[in-house]
């Protein structure tokens, strides 16, 4: 025999559950193991939806298997507890709560993170195309409602949506549903309720407030959790545990709306179960005073701060030898932007000098002096697992700005009041939002955006980032996925450029993920701590390793140094480009956001992260440019009036022309390119190109008449690739005499063989204007058959008469694919002696089949035979 079994005070999740497991296992026969909830009793007296057991109906020594669900701890079953354990007796389970210390295991186990285990039933029933009458669907409705708060718990998934849309299809009744899922509380509930909120008792811990309630009911209340969930609504707390005393036994109750306090992990003192968010216990021969002193000890043991010092301090740190002179502190603090510095004296802290200390010492004279000499020494340090709460009132009460964090008297790591005003901010929206979606019934948009991760980049891409995750911890590392990946996953762009920012050795790492993908190919670059990881044609990733970098002057290149992930954003061109999200497991998808990015998205806006930021890379001007017309976003004030200020210092004189050709290649690739050069127009950063380059009606025109062009050629679907910067730079110059085309690609740095094929491709261009016959398809054939594609979409997109593009046209969609059917081989067993006539065959057969005068073979072939003989040549004749 096989039966169904559910744990005691069945509530409907449990009821829905059988049902589902009696519709897989069609001859298991469900039985209750004790008591129900009130309202599932009151349904069963109205509803008879399939034939549950009595205990006594059951003979233990038939039980062959035991089909559990909801549950997976033998002391939650009543009769059962012992059978459930005999090795005769084979264990299936299904359960949505997470495995804990103790619970059952079976030969089979189903066990997924879903909001109630009725939606593992109807996923199974929709993949195994059962069919349920609407009875059933109605059934299994009322137990993911119930489980899930009518959707509203943070524990709802993607999967119980679905489930219930599935049920809604096969007839669900929501009226049903509405009647015993319970929305208002009767008058003996708000009793209890008030009696509840009288004895509360509030514990402090990290900054965490965790309330106790505790009251005695003398009947038994089948819907405790109710109250408990109503308490959580109506109070600003983070946890909860309620404690009722009913019929001698007392049950604890268990709500959590932050990760410090895992209530599941709180009752399992008490042999109870659940989720981090949502746990239950029941304590028999006990009073409630003596577990709640239980309690409050469990709790000051178990709740633990979820950020300390090492989670949001900055490392590796900048800093100097006790040596180091106020002159050569302050270059340094210049270089790096940072207004402190810690000092080291035999690479053991010593103390912590600032910029506003060095510039009066250099004010007095003291330049050649010892940094170490003018040194804070008593400032306050702490530890990397210092918890936040301790630091925040050690800098507060202190006014100090800068905390070294300190590993056997070693610097590992700072934090600045930046770094805790933003944690403080961000525990604040986090509460915040908690708050809104208890209270308001709104969705939680938090910063933990790993289901969007998993719902938008495919499969393969999200297993690479979670082994990445695994790897860079069992190394000691964080790993981060950054760049336009995380952008435009926000933004709801499909972008999988995966990058991978390192805070170790990114080289390392590299080496250990590659492992993971035999076959791929591993590149790496030691002098900049990059590698490339090329997994298949189209899979490739980027690795590097955390860092900052500095410019010794303005246009030049940077000089790299390694760093933490802040400092390695911050070296970014924009903000909307700084974001960053952990993979390690234990953070995955923990979006950072140090800059304001996710405003600027939000208010699509280009911002600078700086106001140096266009004098150490010019070429930024041109990206803000692009970045803008690609996202169809606007540039900030405050970032054009720099890009002005780049252009009055005469910045872009200095940059070099390969940085420039790329930046505007990329423009023509990825951007409308009229309406960009005109927003460059616009900031007078044409003229960077060319002193002559403005951009004029005519400009404009020849442009948009290439843009217009390529457009046309893309929707002929040819299947034939163009490089479309090529056209448009040709588009450009045009409108310079040909002596300044040339001046202008000298400072562009153009590649030589780009711009000996760029020169040419005009010339040819103008050329073939000018000799081509519009009305002969032989002229149009030979004219435009020895251009590549680009210089015939300029030609055409030049070309202002209309017979001429249509001459064009002709030529791309059916000339150029005409060819002689007869071939070389062909004449020879024609009969033809091998020679220069071959060729003049050929031309001559190409050019009656272009003026449509040879349709066939045999044509082709009586073609030759005259020709041949008109030059006096005779074939020999077949026998």
């Amino acid at each position: 025999m096989d039966i169904i079994l559910c744990h005691v005070n069945a509530d409907f999740d449990c009821l829905s559950s059988m049902l589902g497991a009696k519709k897989i296992y069609t001859t298991a026969q469900p039985v209750f193991p004790g008591s129900q909830e009130k309202k599932v009793r009151d349904f069963l007296e109205l509803y008879s939806p399939f034939e549950i057991k009595k205990v006594r109906e059951i003979d233990p020594e038939k039980v062959r298997r035991i089909i559990l669900v909801d549950t997976k701890q033998a002391d939650r079953l009543g009769p059962f507890s012992e059978l459930v354990k005999s090795k005769k007796v084979r264990l299936h389970i299904y359960d949505h709560h997470p495995f804990s210390k103790d619970d059952l295991r079976g030969e089979l186990e189903v066990i997924k993170e879903v909001g109630a285990t009725a939606t593992i039933f109807v996923e199974m029933i929709k993949e195994k195309k059962i069919p349920l009458t609407p009875e059933e669907a109605t059934i299994l409705c009322l137990g993911i409602y119930e489980e899930t708060g009518s959707l509203r718990f943070t524990t709802t998934t993607e999967k119980d949506l679905m489930a219930v849309a599935y049920l809604l299809k096969k007839g669900a009744d929501l009226r049903v549903v509405s009647r015993f899922i319970r929305v208002e509380m009767s008058k003996e509930e708000l009793e209890l309720l008030n009696k509840l909120i009288k004895s509360s008792k509030d514990i402090e811990l990290y900054g965490i407030r965790v309330r106790i309630v505790k009251a005695t009911h003398e009947e038994y209340l089948g819907d405790a959790a109710y109250i408990a969930h109503r308490i959580m609504e109506m109070e600003d707390i983070d946890a909860l545990f309620m404690l009722l005393l009913m019929e001698g036994k007392i049950l604890i109750v268990g709500r959590s709306r932050v990760p410090e306090v895992d209530v599941a992990k709180v009752l399992e003192h008490f042999d109870g179960g659940g989720h981090p968010t949502a746990a239950s216990a029941s304590v028999k021969e006990a009073t409630l005073e003596g577990v709640e002193e239980r309690l409050i000890e469990i709790v000051n043991k178990t709740v633990r701060p979820e950020r300390l010092a090492k989670d949001i301090m900055t490392s590796p740190v900048i800093t100097i030898d006790w040596k180091t002179t106020i002159k050569e502190a302050e270059v340094l603090m210049t270089r790096y932007g940072v207004n402190v510095l810690p000092i080291l004296k035999k690479g053991r802290y010593y103390g912590l000098i600032s910029r506003e200390v060095v510039e009066k010492a250099l004010l007095h004279g003291f330049g050649s002096s010892r940094a170490s000499e003018f040194a804070t020494t008593d400032a306050e340090t702490t530890t990397p697992d210092t918890p936040l709460d301790k630091i925040e009132r050690i800098m507060i009460e202190n006014n100090q700005r800068f905390m070294p964090v300190l590993q056997d008297s070693k610097v590992v790591g700072a934090i600045t009041r930046t770094d805790l005003l933003r944690s403080i901010y961000e525990e604040t929206l986090r509460r915040r939002r908690i708050l809104e979606e208890d209270r308001m019934d709104k969705p939680s948009i938090g910063r933990n955006i790993r289901r969007l991760i998993e719902e938008r980049f495919p499969e393969e891409i999200v297993e690479l980032l979670k082994k990445a995750g695994k790897i860079a911890d069992s190394l000691s590392f964080k790993a981060y996925l950054v760049g336009g990946s995380v952008r435009d996953l926000l933004r709801g762009e499909r972008n999988l450029d995966i990058d991978i920012v390192v805070e170790g050795d990114g080289i390392e790492f590299a080496k250990v993920l590659s492992k993971e993908y035999p076959g791929a190919k591993l590149v790496t670059h030691r002098r900049f701590n990059t590698a490339k990881l090329k997994i298949s044609k189209d899979f490739v990733i980027d690795i590097a390793t955390a860092r900052t970098e500095y410019y010794e002057s303005p246009a030049a290149l940077p000089k790299v140094e390694v760093s933490s992930i802040k400092k390695d954003l911050y070296r970014r061109d924009f903000t909307i480009n700084t974001l960053a999200v952990s993979l390690n497991p234990e953070s995955f998808g923990q979006l950072l956001d140090y800059f304001g990015a996710q405003r600027d998205l939000k208010e699509k806006t280009i911002r600078v992260l700086h106001n140096l930021s266009f004098i150490e890379d010019p070429t930024r001007a041109f990206r803000a440019v692009r970045f803008a017309e690609r996202f169809g976003f606007k540039i900030s004030k405050h970032t054009e009036n720099l890009i002005k200020s780049a252009l009055r210092l005469n910045l872009f004189e200095k940059l070099s022309g390969t940085r420039l050709y790329d930046e505007l290649c990329l423009i023509f690739k990825e951007t409308n390119p009229v309406a960009a050069l005109a927003r460059l127009a616009h900031y007078g950063l044409l003229s960077v190109i060319h002193p002559d380059l403005k951009f004029t009606d005519e400009l404009s025109s020849r442009l948009n008449a290439i843009y217009e062009t390529l457009v046309w050629f893309d929707l002929l679907f040819l299947e034939e690739s163009v490089d479309r910067s090529l056209v448009f730079i040709m588009g450009l110059l045009s409108v310079l005499p040909k002596d300044e085309r040339t001046k202008a690609l000298e400072r562009l740095n153009t590649p030589e063989k780009e711009a000996k094929k760029i020169t040419q491709a005009m010339d040819n261009a103008l050329k073939a204007i000018r000799s081509l016959r519009h009305d002969d398809p032989v002229s149009i054939y030979h004219t435009l058959s020895e251009l590549n594609i680009e210089t015939i979409l300029f030609l055409m997109a030049m070309a202002k008469k209309r017979e001429i593009q249509k001459a064009i046209s002709t030529y791309l969609l059916r000339l150029r694919h005409i060819k002689p059917i007869l071939r070389g081989k062909d004449l020879k067993n024609m009969g033809i002696p091998p020679g220069p006539i071959y060729s003049e065959i050929l031309k001559a057969l190409l050019d009656e089949r272009l003026r449509g005068n040879l349709k066939s073979r045999e044509d082709e072939e009586r073609f030759v035979k005259q020709h041949i003989e008109s030059h006096g040549v005779q074939l020999p004749r077949v026998s």
